[in-house]
């Protein structure tokens, strides 16, 4: 069986866990500062947040951000569902608008007419997806969102490792922080670190950092410098003491159980380590399926390598496309479709989204299929993949 993603856990990896099992934190442990602390410099960023998954990060973006019911922000119909979620959770609407069939990356044209036709403020967010890994122009959409008022999430899932170059000639490497407000990570299984699941925010904005760090943990803080009760209050009775006693905190706002455990951040951390190994084996990968595929009419691929693409995804858009999953399930290759556009969801029609209202995101989702693509596919099973591919068309 060959399928579209696939998790190398490591003999160092299964040791680092182990070791954080055999101490004496499984959770609120140091493991977690310690994989932050990686991650930002990995990234380039400032700070970073662990945390439960991906859609927990998501969450705690849109309510740091004090997303409100009646808010609205744009994001892309082709991608997962949580990037939709996360201004749901919040009670605000979600605005859609269609991709660039080149890039499948979320339109900023398409995104300028929408702010351009409602009066200003509006709008209070975009979300652009690095989709497949390849990296959204943020410092075009921080252009944008200046003009008008908004904040950026980046959902940055895909591409932990990608880059764009900006228009100094700079690579800007996703989540960074220069030009987003937010960005978000997923290290579930089939992504390029798992930690079975979890998540990560970064940021470079200190306020934004430490508002996600109270959210995390149940809008509880034990920082006293931030309490707002008396010592009376904070001891339980009328007391003389010029310090708040060790066991205080305070639930300052309404937040969340987001966090993630130590064992989970000792193996973030042990996969963080091959984490550029493991990119350059997808863009090897990448490579060799847009060699195979440059001339095959049937099948529209990537024409060579993009620049920056972190190859969560190689994704083919084909004619026949569900005869050509079939074969392919046939011969165990278990492809996926990425994915369903998200406004043709039911729960989202219920908000009057419907079929051709994005005519780009619908077109690709009819052709679109998502190849084997991780780390430790083999050459044998590649051309394998490929030669079935062609057989089928042939």
């Amino acid at each position: 069986m060959i399928p579209y993603g696939k998790q190398y856990i490591s003999p160092d990896d299964i040791q680092a866990v182990v070791d954080t099992l055999q101490s004496d934190f499984l959770t609120q442990g140091p493991k977690i500062a310690e994989f932050e602390a990686a991650f930002a410099n990995y990234i380039g960023c400032k700070y970073a947040v662990a945390l439960a998954n991906g859609t927990a990060a998501l969450h705690l973006c849109a309510l740091a951000l004090d997303l409100k019911p009646g808010n609205k922000v744009i994001t892309s119909p082709i991608t997962f569902a949580a990037s939709a979620n996360c201004v749901r959770y919040c009670g605000a609407d979600v605005v859609f608008a269609d991709i660039d069939p080149e890039t499948y990356l979320l339109d900023i044209n398409k995104v300028r007419e929408l702010l351009e036709a409602s009066p200003k403020g509006t709008y209070q967010g975009i979300i652009p997806v690095d989709f497949a890994g390849r990296a959204v122009d943020l410092e075009a959409f921080r252009k944008l969102a200046d003009e008008f008022d908004c904040w950026i999430i980046e959902d940055a899932c895909h591409a932990p490792g990608g880059f764009f170059v900006d228009s100094t000639g700079a690579k800007q490497s996703c989540g960074n922080g220069n030009f987003a407000d937010l960005a978000i990570f997923s290290f579930h299984p089939v992504k390029h670190i798992a930690c079975g699941e979890g998540g990560m925010i970064t940021t470079n904005n200190e306020a934004l950092y430490n508002k996600l760090i109270k959210l995390r943990t149940h809008g509880i803080t034990r920082d006293s410098n931030l309490f707002t009760n008396t010592l009376d209050t904070a001891y339980g009775y009328s007391s003389s003491n010029i310090a708040f006693p060790a066991w205080y905190m305070e639930m300052q706002e309404l937040g969340f159980n987001y966090r993630l455990t130590d064992f989970q951040a000792a193996l973030g951390l042990s996969q963080l380590s091959r984490a550029n190994q493991g990119l350059t084996r997808r863009i090897e990968i990448a490579q060799k399926y847009s060699t195979a595929f440059e001339n095959e009419k049937s099948i529209v691929s990537q024409s060579g390598l993009i620049e920056g693409h972190a190859y969560h995804l190689y994704v083919i858009c084909a004619e026949n496309r569900a005869e050509l999953y079939n074969h392919l399930r046939l011969k165990k290759i278990f492809c996926q479709v990425h994915y369903i556009p998200v406004h043709l969801h039911p729960y989202y029609q219920s908000f009057g989204w419907k079929q051709g209202d994005f005519p780009n995101a619908e077109q690709y989702y009819k052709n679109c299929l998502s190849l084997p693509m991780f780390p430790t596919l083999t050459h044998d099973e590649q051309e394998f993949v490929i030669g079935e591919v062609k057989a089928f068309f042939n």
